[in-house]
């Protein structure tokens, strides 16, 4: 009998290896050895003797699990395996598999079912048309016709997720599969990388070299094949200034370089009036271009072309004027260096960027707050975002180094960056991880420091308290709206950190600022700090 009073049937032992030993045998041939997950009833025999070499990471919400599991994946760079809770796991999960999505981030995402023999009887916990339920935010989905077939599937959906351009896949998998018998296997090996067409290349090293003042895009497709550098070379060599794509959500140029330009806003004229005067615009990993706004007129300046580079076909196809190649943009980035014999250019013209100044008193405002964080931070940093109301300071005033990483939400959608630092600081342990969150976006994921502190992880949590969602009411003031449930008074994150095992302070005056960032940066292990900031205007 159970604790509920009711009656279970024990699963029969089988003699010789079950589906259960061949999936953990492949994953642990692909280098899956750590688990995300909150566990349920119909995913329990997958952990049946767990091996010993296998971790099993426990978020305490499905989205805070998919959200570790992407932060993981993007800083170890392979594919991360995450198991969730039949329908009603998957749809705790689902705002985070689309930024998963989004970000491009491979994930092998596992679903349990129910048994097969109840299928026809709506059994309570069944997930009826499972493989329907995450599309199309995966890249492919697979209910396995047999119990015998779920190695290969799980097999084929890590090959789905890590091919170009990455993405999550899914794989519901019935609770009475794990314990059958089942021979194992042995994981195919699939190249992944595919190169542009060096025809197409050359012509673009062609006009590189004849253009007369060239400008570089570069998106998260920079930053997803770690290619920052050689693009660093490659602007050196042309003496082309660098914008970040709009909305771009990894660090692609480092932001201390002379001959970075900024940031794109996501506005079709903005765009063309930020690109004006150059007359080829080469695009590298991302879109062109990513609007958050209606805009109208032309996609790019009046006698400039465009040429992109990027991995994704889908990407290359909407693309609306100029030249669209797809292939590796790192090998395609070294090839142009490599081509590149440009007649000799001045240095391009770039605005400084503005510095406001302080205003008197202690009250904190957002940029002080950004440039004591650029003082005091240590070098080489791994930094998770989220924190929409203060990116505009944290552009200006935190730049992003070529040592350091960087991830955001590619989606838009809230709840990523928390548990995304988890699990960054569990694939990059020697690193310290930056976790900088509003009031507003920490709360759709905050489950996610009991981990931290249950681990022992090397996360600094910032949180810029501003009293609610600021970035909205930003947004609302551009269609003269008074935005209506903006504003979150009576939050106190220190105490929510302690009650998770997480040590916290809050700071909310100038003075006690820079000892208050040193404190949170000092020695190793979870922390976390509230800053109480006043608004501008």
């Amino acid at each position: 009998m159970t604790a509920r009073g009711l009656a279970v049937e024990k699963p029969k032992a089988v003699e010789g290896p079950t589906v259960r030993d061949a999936v953990m045998t492949l994953l642990r041939d692909l280098g899956m050895t750590t688990l995300f997950g909150n566990p349920g009833s119909t995913e329990l025999p997958l952990f049946r003797d767990m091996p010993q070499d296998f971790r099993y990471i426990l978020g305490l919400q499905e989205s805070v699990v998919v959200g570790m599991a992407d932060g993981f994946a993007q800083m170890s760079g392979n594919a991360a395996f995450v198991n969730l809770h039949s329908s009603a796991g998957t749809g705790h999960a689902l705002g985070n598999i689309f930024t998963a999505f989004r970000n491009q981030t491979p994930l092998v995402i596992t679903a349990g079912q129910q048994a097969r023999s109840i299928f026809p009887y709506d059994p309570f916990l069944y997930a009826e048309r499972a493989t329907e339920f995450p599309q199309p935010f995966v890249k492919w989905t697979c209910e396995p016709a047999r119990p015998e077939d779920v190695p290969l599937a799980i097999l084929r959906a890590y090959h789905m997720a890590m091919q170009a351009p990455r993405g999550p896949v899914f794989v519901s998998v019935p609770i009475d599969d794990w314990d059958r018998p089942c021979a194992p296997i042995v994981a195919s090996t699939v190249a992944q990388e595919f190169m542009a067409s060096s025809a197409m290349l050359a012509q673009t090293a062609d006009a590189l070299n004849k253009a007369k003042s060239p400008v570089f895009v570069a998106g998260a497709g920079v930053g997803r094949e770690q290619a920052r550098a050689v693009l660093s070379q490659l602007a050196e060599k042309h003496q082309a200034p660098v914008w970040v794509a709009p909305m771009a959500a990894r660090a692609v140029f480092p932001e201390d370089h002379a001959l970075f330009a900024g940031f794109l806003p996501a506005s079709r004229e903005a765009v063309v009036g930020a690109l004006s005067g150059h007359d080829l615009v080469l695009v590298l990993g991302a879109p062109a271009f990513t609007y958050h706004v209606e805009g109208f007129g032309p996609y790019i300046p009046e006698g400039s072309s465009l040429i992109q580079i990027v991995d994704d076909p889908a990407t290359a196809a909407r693309t609306p004027v100029g030249t669209a190649i797809v292939g590796n943009v790192a090998d395609a980035i070294a090839q142009l260096v490599a081509a590149s014999s440009p007649p000799s250019r001045p240095a391009p013209a770039i605005a400084p960027p503005h510095d406001d100044p302080a205003p008197e008193g202690q009250a904190i405002y957002e940029t002080l707050l950004m440039k004591r964080l650029a003082a005091l931070r240590p070098s080489g940093l791994l930094i998770s975002e989220e924190a929409p109301s203060t990116r505009g300071p944290l552009h200006d005033y935190f730049p992003i180094k070529l040592d350091d990483e960087f991830m955001a939400t590619a989606s838009g959608g809230l709840g990523f960056a928390l548990p995304a630092a988890v699990g960054a600081a569990l694939a990059q342990p020697a690193k310290t991880v930056f976790c900088l969150l509003g009031d507003g976006s920490s709360m759709y994921s905050i489950q996610g420091i009991w981990t931290a502190a249950d681990l022992n992880l090397d996360v600094k949590f910032l949180i810029v308290n501003n009293g609610g969602y600021a970035a909205l009411d930003q947004f609302g003031a551009l269609f003269d709206i008074e935005v209506v449930g903006s504003k979150l008074p009576g939050l106190d994150f220190v105490q929510i950190a302690q009650g998770m095992g997480v040590p916290g302070a809050r700071v909310a005056t100038v003075d006690a600022l820079d000892d208050a960032i040193e404190t949170l940066f000092a020695g190793k292990g979870p922390r976390l700090l509230e800053v109480v900031v006043k608004r501008p205007g």
